[in-house]
C-alpha cells in the first residue's frame, strides 16, 4: 500500500540518531479501519513495510471505553491483553504501547520522536512557557505515565484543542517525553519537523548554549583495564561489558522514559571500588548503567549492546541537560514517575528487544 510505503520511508527520515536512539520513538499510519504502527521494541530505521503491525481500530476504540482498574499492574495489563486483541491475525506481532494514542489523532500519519533539541524544551523548567511562545499553534502536555494514562489525557487534551480551535493540534510536546507530529501527507510532517527544528536550532544560538555536550579526552588503556576490574569484582555479570568516553556533564536522575530505560536514572559517581559499587546497587535496586570517573563516562551492561545503549543515551542526557539551560535549566521527573518507568514490564520487554 503507498499509505505504508510513505510511513517507512517517514520512518527512516526520522530514525536517525538526531532525532531518536535505541527502540525509541514510534510512527503509524491509518485508513478509517485499520491502523499500522510499529511494532515495540523496534528501531525506526529498520522498519519495513511489511513489519509494521496492523490492528483494527473498531477492537482498539474498545479501550477507550474499558473500566481500568487504578492499581497500575492490573490496568496495564488489562490494556496490553485489549491491545493484543485488536491485531490483525495477518500481522502478528506486538504493537508499540502508544498505538491507543496514535489512534486517538485524526490525521492519517504520526510521527513522534525524542530529539535532544526538542528534549532541551521539554524536560527544561520553563519548556511550557518557551513552547508557548515559540510554537503558539503547538499543544503542550504535562507529564504523564507513558501507555494508556497518557492515551486518555492526549485524547481529552485533543478534544479541548479542536473544540477552541476548529482544528485538532498537527504538534504536540510531550512534557519530559518527546514531540509528535502528525499530518495528511508526508511533505506536512516533515515541514513540521523542519520548523520545530530550526526554530530550537536558532534559539540555542542566540542564547549561546552549545548543541553539542563537551567531551574530555579519552582514557588511557591503562586506566580502563583498572576500571573492568572493579567493575566486575564488585557488580559481576552485569559488567561483563564496558562502553568508555571522555568525561562529560551526565544528567544524574530520570530526565525521560527512554533514558531511564536505557541508561537507568542515576549514575554511580562515588570512588570507584567494588564495596562502592555494591552498595550503590544495594540502595537503588540495580546496577549502575552509567559509572562517571575523574577521566571519564562508562556505559555498563551484561552485553556490549547494553553497555553502548547505556553510554549512548547518558551523552544524550548531557546533551539534554545543556540545551535546557536555555530554558530555565533541567526538569528531572519525579520518583513516582521514575518508579513506574522501572517497574514497568512495557519498558522491560522494549529494552530486552533493542
Amino acid at each position: 500500500m503507498d499509505i505504508l510505503k510513505t510511513i517507512t520511508e517517514l520512518s527512516h527520515a526520522f530514525g536517525t540518531a538526531e532525532f531518536v536512539k535505541a527502540g525509541g520513538g514510534n510512527t503509524s499510519c491509518k485508513t478509517a479501519d485499520t491502523l499500522w504502527v510499529k511494532p515495540s521494541g523496534t528501531t525506526l530505521a529498520g522498519l519495513k513495510p511489511e513489519t509494521f503491525v496492523a490492528m483494527d481500530r473498531a477492537v482498539l476504540s474498545r479501550l477507550y471505553a474499558a473500566s481500568a482498574p487504578a492499581e497500575p499492574a492490573a490496568r496495564e495489563e488489562l490494556v496490553k491483553d485489549m491491545m493484543a486483541a485488536a491485531v490483525k491475525p495477518e500481522t502478528p506481532g506486538r504493537a508499540s504501547v502508544e498505538a491507543p494514542l496514535h489512534d486517538s489523532i485524526a490525521a492519517r500519519y504520526v510521527v513522534h520522536t525524542h530529539p535532544a533539541a526538542v528534549n532541551g524544551l521539554t524536560c527544561a523548567v520553563g519548556g511550557r512557557a518557551a513552547a508557548a511562545r515559540l510554537f503558539p499553534d503547538a499543544l503542550w502536555v504535562p507529564y504523564i505515565d507513558p501507555g494508556y494514562t497518557l492515551c486518555m489525557a492526549v485524547r481529552a487534551a485533543v478534544q479541548l484543542y479542536k473544540a477552541a480551535r476548529g482544528v485538532e493540534p498537527s504538534l504536540m510536546f510531550l512534557e519530559n517525553h518527546g514531540v509528535f507530529v502528525s499530518g495528511d501527507t508526508e511533505a506536512e510532517i516533515r515541514a513540521t519537523y523542519a520548523r520545530v527544528m530550526d526554530t530550537l536550532k536558532k534559539t540555542y544560538a542566540d542564547l549561546g548554549v552549545a548543541s553539542e555536550a563537551r567531551v574530555g579526552a579519552a582514557p588511557s588503556e591503562a586506566q580502563v583495564a583498572g576500571w573492568r576490574q572493579v567493575l566486575a569484582e564488585g557488580l559481576g555479570a552485569e559488567a561483563a561489558a564496558v562502553a568508555v568516553s571522555g568525561r562529560f556533564d551526565v544528567g544524574n536522575g530520570p530526565i525521560s522514559p527512554d533514558h531511564i530505560v536505557y541508561a537507568k536514572s542515576y549514575a554511580f559517581e562515588g570512588v570507584l571500588t567494588a564495596e562502592n559499587l555494591r552498595a550503590f546497587q544495594a540502595a537503588r535496586g540495580y546496577a549502575p548503567r552509567m559509572v562517571v570517573t575523574d577521566q571519564a563516562v562508562l556505559g555498563v551492561g551484561a552485553n556490549e549492546k547494553t553497555a553502548r545503549l547505556a553510554l549512548e543515551l547518558a551523552l544524550d542526557g548531557a546533551r539534554v541537560k545543556q540545551l535546557a539551560r536555555a530554558f530555565g535549566g533541567l526538569q528531572y521527573l519525579s520518583d513516582v514517575a521514575r518508579g513506574f518507568i522501572e517497574n514497568w514490564e512495557v519498558e522491560s520487554y522494549r529494552s530486552k528487544q533493542a
